[in-house]
């Protein structure tokens, strides 16, 4: 038997949470009931109380309810609510986690869930699941399910809809335990992550075979925003061995103005733990947007190459691939452990080397120049007479990683 924590605001909206309590026991899971609703008396009988969290989290909750402002109460719940799950999750006593609710308990529940870990069973109930459910998720392993009619009260379609909330969550819980699991990564074999795309498969692929030869576990990342983000979370807090990241491309769009940006912190977590990491500028040659007409009008003369019809990728200029070369390398030279840069000179993506369409020497010579003035003495750098996906640049990549 797991407990399952049950999050929400039993001020008003207690009598679906309890139904939904109800449900995981009859399932054979202990539920574990915390409430978030600031506002009034709880319906129900919390095991950790609004005003509970309040103290341990330093909320005046008495200065909030005679504000009356219900956006300033569930801005600091939803501050508060990570911590506490994070907390009992590290005494062992959150198996997995569900909420439901319209907006407001949406941002808490979700600001919960994307506290722990990947892995860790999460479920919410949303009037917002059919919508832009990206600010909901972010990187976390969130399953939203369609709320379809308002969290308001219990009938013949909410109690089924609640019921199958909590039958998903149980089911999680019970697949955690058949696999021995707490989290992602958990593994015998050491972790190795993988950055990828379209136009560094063969090289990954190659890697990763080599790598698992060796004994290791390797799970790619597709390099979308998303995943990069992702890849970033999992190095941060979760048990991986090594880093192979020569797919770095989402710099291209964050530099740029490209729809698959990872953010700033792309390249920090692997630098900032120490892991082991091989690093190269795999696909910097391009930033990526949507159809051809979402490209923006200031783009209108640059080189295009239409992946698919849904797919716009743009050939970045040497200028920006000077500035690309020098983020690159400032983020490596914050490593604090071994880091190996990889350069392949005969091009940084499927369709970079020469007589393909983003075949441009100019622009990777001052990519490469960059990458060889910014980064510090005492990092490798390794520079490679073949092209990304040679099967050469893949076995290099490989045997720095294992030698670290």
């Amino acid at each position: 038997m797991a407990t399952i924590v049950v999050l929400g605001t039993f001020d008003t909206k207690g009598a679906e949470h309890r139904f939904l309590a109800d449900a995981i026991r009859t399932q054979g899971h202990q539920p574990l009931l915390v409430d978030c609703g600031g506002f009034g008396h709880s319906q129900i009988t919390a095991d950790i109380s609004a005003g509970q969290i309040a103290a341990e989290s330093g909320i005046d909750l008495a200065a909030l309810r005679a504000e009356s402002d219900r956006g300033a109460m569930v801005t600091a719940f939803a501050a508060a609510a990570p911590h506490i799950v994070r907390r009992l999750h590290s005494e062992g006593r959150l198996g997995g986690i569900v909420s439901m609710g319209g907006s407001g308990g949406t941002i808490i529940g979700t600001a919960a869930m994307r506290s722990l870990p990947l892995g860790v069973p999460k479920v919410m109930v949303s009037t917002l699941a059919s919508g832009n459910v990206a600010p909901y998720l972010d990187v976390a392993d969130i399953v939203m399910i369609p709320a379809v009619s308002d969290v308001a009260g219990l009938n013949v379609f909410t109690r089924a809809q609640f019921t199958r909330a909590a039958a998903a969550i149980c089911a999680l819980v019970d697949c955690n335990a058949r696999l021995a699991v707490g989290a992602v990564g958990q593994s015998e074999r050491p972790l190795i992550v993988a950055s990828m795309f379209g136009n560094t498969t063969p090289c990954v692929e190659r890697a990763r075979d080599l790598l698992e030869e060796s004994g290791r576990d390797v799970v790619i990342f597709h390099a979308t925003g998303t995943g990069g983000r992702t890849m970033e979370s999992l190095i941060a807090g979760g048990p991986v061995a090594g880093v192979l990241d020569v797919t770095t491309t989402e710099w291209a769009d964050e530099l740029v103005g490209g729809i698959l940006g990872a953010g700033p912190k792309r390249l920090d977590a692997a630098a900032t733990r120490g892991i082991p990491a091989v690093i190269a500028p795999g696909c910097l040659d391009m930033v990526n947007f949507g159809a051809p007409e979402t490209v923006p009008e200031k783009f209108r003369d640059r080189r295009f190459y239409q992946h698919n019809a849904q797919v716009t990728l743009m050939r970045t200029t040497p200028e920006e691939c000077q500035d690309l070369g020098k983020i690159l390398a400032e983020k490596v030279n914050r490593s604090t452990g071994p880091a190996t840069v990889l350069l392949p000179l005969k091009g940084i993506s499927m369709i970079s080397v020469a007589g393909q369409p983003f075949y441009d020497a100019a622009a990777d010579d001052a990519l490469f120049s960059s990458i060889r003035t910014f980064v510090k003495v005492g990092i490798p750098l390794v520079e490679l007479d073949c092209a990304i996906n040679d099967p050469r640049f893949a076995e290099a990549c490989v045997g720095r990683l294992l030698a670290n």
